[in-house]
């Protein structure tokens, strides 16, 4: 291996610990944990977690997911963060997320998946591609305590805000602020919706 290659592996694997760092205080902070919290849960120091933080540091997989589940994330949010591939420079990875290149949760049998768009999970707000499949339904209405907003791409989807319902079609848009919401995609078609949140909530 030569030197430049070395180099660019050096360099790749500090801008993916850099964007972990990254996810994991933006998660932490949209959970309201602090530090000192998270350092008990998992049993390691907030020094450590800083550095983490800080991108100084790397995350075993033991933590990692004891982390998960301490923030009630899927484990996988984290693995492709701040990733490269060798077509994909370090600072396309910063800001361009590749349509093949997106992190997913959920799957179609859990009757919806989300696809982060946003290159991570940094800044003020997020943004998913959200696909809810036919039939799938969120029954128990759940309060995010975010402000979110998403447009209807294609589909139709049934919407509950607190008292309110409304049917969403092809186009249609709607806000959310920090209310409770439940849906139901009563249809045979996929609803795929562009859906943000602010602040971050994964």
């Amino acid at each position: 291996m030569d030197g430049g290659t070395q180099s660019e592996d050096t360099q790749r694997l500090a801008a993916q610990r850099a964007a972990v760092g990254r996810d994991l205080r933006a998660l932490r902070q949209s959970k309201q944990v602090t530090l000192q919290q998270l350092a008990d849960q998992i049993g390691r120091s907030v020094g450590f977690l800083s550095q983490v933080e800080r991108g100084l540091s790397d995350l075993p997989i033991a933590d990692l997911r004891a982390i998960a589940e301490t923030l009630k994330v899927p484990m996988g949010l984290f693995f492709t963060a701040g990733e490269a591939t060798p077509q994909q420079s370090i600072a396309e990875a910063h800001y361009v997320v590749r349509a093949n290149q997106r992190r997913r949760l959920g799957s179609p049998e859990s009757g919806i998946t989300e696809e982060l768009l946003s290159p991570d999970l940094g800044g003020s707000f997020e943004t998913f591609l959200t696909v809810i499949e036919p039939g799938a339904a969120r029954e128990q209405a759940i309060s995010r305590g975010a402000e979110e907003a998403a447009y209807l791409v294609s589909g139709s989807l049934e919407i509950k805000i607190g008292d309110n319902s409304f049917t969403l079609n092809e186009g249609d848009s709607f806000r959310i602020e920090r209310e409770a919401f439940s849906w139901r995609n009563k249809t045979e078609r996929r609803a795929i919706l562009v859906w943000t949140l602010s602040p971050p909530v994964y």
